[in-house]
């Protein structure tokens, strides 16, 4: 498990930074939440990743090319992640982990839409996930299985805000400098 972990540690957060990305990840949080279409400002990004996964996964075979879009859409904040662990940045660790938790809801619209096909789509008449769902014989349960990936994003994205919040608490705080009175 070394090799997951940064070598000199995880960089201290201060009191700033831990309640200003708190408080910015709550906003989202409440803005992901008011929203009604499903589709939040930041999927736009998402969705030209997702586009790329398709080309990327493009020469494994057909199936594996519709599930690529979604692939690339978790491999990406996920690789960013383990970067950032990797260099012990804190704070960039919990924006890149909110990042691929958020993803979680976009992919998770998606899969809600596959009997329903009410979304628009790019390049196709039919949706990922209805040619998924239905290759595997479990498109009657599109509604759960979004519910479930929903339900993992939202778990996420809380998880990295008390994720945050632990590690300012356990946060070395700075050392007094000794005169040399004392």
């Amino acid at each position: 498990m070394g090799w997951l972990l940064p070598e000199d540690g995880f960089k201290p957060v201060s009191r700033a930074e831990a309640i200003g990305w708190s408080l910015a990840f709550a906003a989202f949080m409440l803005y992901a939440r008011g929203n009604t279409s499903g589709v939040l400002f930041i999927d736009n990004a998402n969705l030209m990743v997702h586009e790329v996964g398709h080309t990327m996964f493009s020469w494994v075979g057909y199936y594996t090319m519709i599930l690529g879009g979604t692939l690339l859409q978790v491999i990406v904040p996920l690789a960013c992640t383990w970067f950032f662990i990797r260099k012990g940045q804190t704070t960039a660790v919990a924006c890149t982990a909110f990042w691929l938790s958020e993803n979680l809801l976009y992919v998770a619209t998606y899969m809600a839409d596959a009997r329903r096909s009410a979304l628009p789509l790019l390049g196709s008449d039919e949706s990922d996930w209805t040619i998924l769902f239905t290759h595997w014989g479990v498109l009657q349960h599109d509604l759960t299985i979004a519910a479930w990936t929903r339900g993992i994003g939202w778990i996420g994205m809380m998880l990295t805000v008390v994720w945050l919040i632990y590690m300012h608490m356990t946060s070395e705080a700075p050392q007094p400098v000794e005169t040399l009175a004392s």
